[in-house]
């Protein structure tokens, strides 16, 4: 099998659907937990903690379902851009709870429904890159003919990317395979590479750098 090769439309939207799940997954049980508690008669000292995580769960899960509609769907203004306030918006409340702070360094201006897809989906990974915590920083920049550069850095100690997740960007099959991980790497350096343009990312001891041009197209058609 070549070292290009693309899953298919079934499979693509198999590991995507996988990938949101995972991430779905722990504020829902956390709430299921909190339920619990509170349908139980002899846990009335613990109503107040339930309560707590409940309305955390839901505040977590709200955030996700938001900034996932943007990163692997067509959520946003009806303009075919979006706001650089706005998706910081959704990042402070994606990662409310997160070791990493993220920190962007562009907060003006718009850029098109793909760059924004490209560059959340960035931002996600980089946080993911930093486990003991961190700096996410983020840049970007609207291109004079269209799309953008985008720059996206994870800094602190221990931070992390695996090679798997550097191939899957670029386009290459890791070697064992696209799965549940890979397949985010894999679909925002696609929606790059059929935008015109392309996704990469290097890797030192404590420092992980996306970097994507989104091109003017807008290629990439996901549903609402």
């Amino acid at each position: 099998m070549s070292t290009h090769d693309t899953p298919s439309a079934s499979a693509l939207a198999a590991l995507l659907a996988s990938r949101v799940c995972h991430d779905f997954a722990n504020p829902v049980q956390g709430m299921g937990a909190a339920m619990g508690v509170l349908d139980d008669p002899g846990a009335a000292d613990m109503r107040d903690d339930a309560l707590a995580l409940l309305r955390s769960g839901m505040r977590q899960l709200a955030a996700k379902i938001e900034y996932a509609r943007v990163c692997f769907g067509a959520a946003g203004t009806r303009s075919g851009e979006m706001g650089l306030r706005e998706l910081q918006s959704l990042s402070a409340s994606m990662f409310a709870e997160s070791r990493a702070e993220i920190v962007w360094k562009t907060q003006d201006g718009v850029i098109d429904k793909t760059a924004s897809r490209i560059l959340l989906n960035l931002v996600w990974m980089a946080a993911d890159a930093l486990p003991r915590g961190g700096t996410v920083s983020v840049e970007a920049h609207p291109s004079p003919g269209g799309g953008a550069r985008l720059r996206v850095i994870a800094a602190g100690t221990r931070v992390r990317l695996d090679r798997s997740y550097v191939q899957a960007l670029r386009g290459e099959r890791p070697e064992n395979g696209h799965d549940g991980r890979t397949v985010q790497p894999f679909y925002a350096g696609l929606i790059a590479r059929e935008s015109g343009g392309r996704a990469e990312a290097s890797v030192s001891e404590e420092r992980v750098e996306f970097t994507a041009l989104a091109g003017p197209g807008q290629h990439v058609h996901a549903a609402e």
